[in-house]
């Protein structure tokens, strides 16, 4: 199976999300993530949440549709420190319209409140069947807090330990997160048998602290090797492309679709 190079909206996320769509659709993906897009003066909202209404959910697909693009990823969210019964009805609503929107993933961050771990994977524990029955997978990816190391992944995985719930190799995010001390090619083989999805993204150590507002190819993360072990390890999941580099939109999309095309290059080279 080959892997699908997707593209979230985060790199046009100074568009509203019709004009994201269009814009991802332009360089050639046929599948997108939904993250936040602009909505109003300097606002960033989620197109679909789980407070979204049934109209806010069928305008964000008839927009990718329209564009010719599927959403297949929402950028999910929890609240554990809600209490796990708010949280828990929260996190079921989210997986209802995910699956409303057409997606198939659900990409969750984790939580920053250490004091909370096992609640977040109670939580998870309780709505990863519900997940299943709506055709939601939901994928963890290192966020810092409760996902900041390989350890904290895999007793993550462990720990809650669904066929719904699985984990995203993000190289660019344990780099950032850890302030450089992670390589992301020595998680690989550990995280293997439960990646389901990959983030394109690199990151710098700069002077001011780690920066993943670059273009793939131009950090620390040496993509060759980290795609090599994965699609050596049969890793067959969708990557997404996540941050590039610019600030104007004429040179994100010029990046955006280098990026594609490196990823694509090392990806046919390694088949």
């Amino acid at each position: 199976m080959k892997n699908i190079i997707a593209c979230t909206t985060r790199p046009y996320q100074m568009l509203p999300f019709a004009a994201a769509c269009e814009q991802i659709a332009a360089a050639g993906f046929s599948e997108l993530a939904v993250y936040y897009s602009a909505s109003g003066l300097d606002q960033y909202v989620l197109p679909v949440s789980a407070d979204s209404t049934s109209s806010e959910i069928a305008a964000a697909r008839n927009a990718a549709a329209a564009a010719g693009v599927k959403s297949a990823m929402l950028l999910g969210y929890s609240h554990p420190e809600l209490g796990l019964a708010k949280a828990i009805a929260e996190y079921k609503r989210l997986i209802d319209n995910a699956s409303a929107l057409g997606a198939q993933w659900l990409l969750d961050c984790g939580i920053d409140d250490l004091n909370l771990r096992h609640d977040y994977y109670e939580l998870m524990r309780q709505v990863a069947p519900h997940a299943a029955q709506a055709g939601i997978q939901i994928s963890l990816k290192p966020h810092g807090g409760i996902t900041l190391s390989l350890q904290d992944l895999l007793q993550a995985q462990q720990e809650i330990d669904h066929p719904a719930f699985s984990l995203c190799f993000d190289p660019g995010n344990l780099i950032y997160y850890s302030n450089g001390a992670i390589k992301p090619e020595d998680c690989i083989t550990p995280l293997l048998p439960w990646l389901s999805t990959g983030i394109i993204k690199d990151c710098v150590i700069n002077a001011t602290g780690p920066d993943v507002a670059i273009t793939a190819g131009e950090g620390l993360v040496d993509f060759r090797q980290t795609l090599s072990e994965l699609v050596k390890g049969g890793f067959t999941g969708p990557l997404y492309i996540e941050c590039v580099g610019g600030t104007e939109l004429a040179e994100i999309d010029r990046n955006v679709r280098a990026t594609q095309q490196f990823i694509g290059q090392l990806l046919a080279e390694l088949a």
